[in-house]
This record gives structure tokens, C-alpha cells and sequence, in this order.
């Protein structure tokens, strides 16, 4: 019997099939989390809200304005100090992890906190 010179295909639209079917299956997984609306640069919106501001520095120590605080006593040590407040500014370094601002922002979540987020434009240098 003469050797085939045809390539066989069918592993290959196998693999592409099962492939397939863990995207469509994992897809929705990937869809969950902290919903982000990204600042625009161009123009900066200033804010003249008396909010208390919550600190996170790039180790992951936690300041309330300028007292530190412990992230199980921050949403405590809030309702304490600024009774009747339900919002606050949340500003972290940028080498801050992300796993300890999530935290931060489940604390605040679940105390009922609105949280708005301190940023600075990318063109700070230059105003037109």
C-alpha cells in the first residue's frame, strides 16, 4: 500500500472543537469583579466635598486622613468619627497591590460606603 501525502485534519478540528467549548464555558467566568469606569485625562473635574479620605500607602498600611488604622476597625473607626457619612476618598500609591485595595473596597462596600477614587491626570505637566 502506497503512504497517504494528504494531511489528516481531524485531530486538528477536534482540538479546535474542545477548545472551543471550555472558552464558551470559562467565558462568563471571566466577566465578574469591580465594574471600573476608566477618568478621563484630558480635563480634570475638581471636587470641593468635605470627604473623609482613606490612605492606602504601598505596603498596605491604612491611614483614616492621617491616623492609621487597622482594615477590620476602618468602617468602625468611619461610622465613629464621621457619623452620617456614606461616602469617602479612597487614594492608594501606585505601587500599591491590587489584592489590598480590593480588600479595602469590600470593607467600605459592605459598610455601606460610596467610594471614589483619588486620581491624577496623566498629563499633569502640561494644562491646555
Amino acid at each position: 500500500m502506497p503512504s497517504m501525502a494528504d494531511i489528516n485534519v481531524t485531530p486538528f478540528v477536534d482540538v479546535v472543537l474542545v477548545l472551543l467549548i471550555i472558552f464558551i464555558i470559562t467565558a462568563h467566568v471571566m466577566d465578574y469583579g469591580i465594574e471600573v469606569k476608566v477618568p478621563k485625562t484630558k480635563t480634570v473635574a475638581t471636587s470641593t466635598k468635605d470627604l473623609p479620605v482613606v490612605l492606602v500607602g504601598p505596603k498596605g498600611d491604612i491611614y483614616l486622613n492621617s491616623n492609621q488604622v487597622q482594615l477590620v476597625n476602618l468602617v468602625d473607626t468611619l461610622h465613629k468619627r464621621f457619623p452620617g457619612q456614606n461616602a469617602v476618598y479612597v487614594r492608594a500609591d501606585a505601587q500599591t497591590t491590587w489584592e489590598i485595595l480590593a480588600q479595602v473596597g469590600a470593607e467600605l462596600g459592605q459598610g455601606k460606603f460610596n467610594i471614589q477614587l483619588v486620581t491624577e491626570p496623566a498629563n499633569a505637566g502640561s494644562h491646555r
